[in-house]
């Protein structure tokens, strides 16, 4: 493999490095670069902007709207993208609804669904994980029961990212529970406004409102949401789970990351040295950076092996969720002390307050926190290591 990238590829590379830098709006630059709180106006804007552009979805064939790149181009316009500063693109609706429906969907669902995902008018949520049920997820216990030309679902699903901002939400749920579990699940499209959900928030440790619980009681659900065959879901959420695990790699957002590690580390503390002259911390910055490189050389590995992931994205899901970890760990290092006080109020671009050491600081506990759950969701490390000692390597 060749891992030098093309002249072609390198022009790309400068093509939508000044796109960005003419159509990046600045206060959305500016609380990215600071680490700030994101919102969903910030989210929406900026995927209206790559619409009209016409790269709305990076990964898309030209016959759905997307610009039919391939797989290298997709990793360069995603590094160029985090490293100017831009948010990311939502994923539950152009990452892993949209490839199931592109595939597995009815012609009139790819009418209804695919350009409001790509516009970036209708919200896409996940509803995988339930109480009990999260890498275990054959287990789930939310039930679809057909009446006519609905199905009335009822359950809760829970650790919903950005649930309360959903438009539409897609469900595996349990159509038949007189076979094994993985042979009873279905996959529903559900619109969030019908009676019966009720979309309740979970408060994160750093006081953040990222995640929710969802309840549905006898939600009516057309037939005709329900996409490909009843209790065939499995198939397609190991389908979905290929892309989102691929996704979780984010070499872009770490590569960026590893860059503000670094100013942060050169920063002089309080003792007058910054923490970059530490030889062990040092050590251990290398360590990281080049095992970043090196996940960055196996994305492109299986991304070009391959257009749809197989078990293979499961060795990108656990090496880029622990290096995400690593690169926050060792920023709240740097920081030292003064990460210790999170101040909420400073994760907004007009705070005025005092702030405790460099504005480094702000978001570093708060990060830290928020960074262990890398290893769990989009099923967990442990899950994924099993899957490749069964599936790649054949043990």
């Amino acid at each position: 493999m060749d891992l030098n990238y093309t002249p072609e590829q390198e022009a790309f590379r400068q093509e939508v490095r000044h796109f960005l830098q003419d159509n990046l709006p600045a206060d959305i630059r500016e609380r990215m670069g600071k680490r700030l709180r994101h919102n969903k106006d910030m989210t929406v804007r900026w995927q209206q902007i790559l619409h009209k552009q016409g790269w709305g979805a990076s990964s898309w064939p030209v016959e759905f709207g997307g610009p039919g790149w391939d797989e290298v181009r997709q990793l360069i316009f995603e590094e160029e993208c985090a490293m100017a500063g831009a948010p990311r693109q939502l994923d539950f609706g152009l990452r892993m609804v949209a490839p199931v429906i592109m595939k597995f969907g009815s012609d009139e669902q790819k009418d209804r669904h695919l350009p409001g995902i790509l516009d970036g008018s209708v919200w896409w949520s996940q509803g995988y994980s339930e109480p009990g049920s999260g890498s275990d997820l054959a287990s789930l216990r939310t039930t679809a029961r057909r009446e006519g030309e609905y199905y009335i679902v009822n359950g809760q699903k829970t650790w919903t990212t950005l649930g309360q901002y959903g438009d539409w939400i897609f469900c595996l749920v349990r159509t038949n529970d007189e076979v094994k579990s993985q042979e009873g699940i279905s996959f529903l499209l559900i619109d969030m406004e019908t009676p019966g959900i009720d979309v309740r928030p979970i408060i994160m440790l750093d006081g953040e409102h990222e995640v929710n619980d969802v309840f549905f009681d006898n939600v009516k659900v057309p037939v005709e949401n329900l996409v490909g065959e009843e209790d065939k879901g499995w198939t397609y959420a190991k389908y979905l789970l290929g892309h989102e695990r691929t996704g979780l790699a984010n070499v872009g957002q770490w590569k960026t990351m590893m860059r503000r590690l670094k100013e942060i580390a050169r920063e002089e503390q309080d003792d007058g040295k910054p923490i970059i002259e530490n030889t062990r911390f040092r050590d251990r910055l290398a360590q990281l950076d080049t095992e970043l490189r090196a996940l960055e050389i196996t994305v492109l590995r299986v991304l070009t092996a391959s257009s749809d992931p197989g078990p293979e994205a499961s060795i990108l899901k656990i090496r880029g969720t622990e290096i995400g970890q690593q690169l926050f760990e060792l920023a709240m290092e740097a920081t030292g002390h003064n990460a210790i006080a999170h101040i909420p109020d400073a994760l907004e671009p007009d705070y005025d307050g005092p702030l405790v050491g460099s504005h480094n600081a702000v978001p570093a506990a708060g990060d830290y926190f928020n960074m262990r759950k890398l290893s769990i969701f989009g099923g967990s490390n442990e899950i994924q290591r099993n899957i490749i000692t069964k599936l790649v390597l054949g043990l």
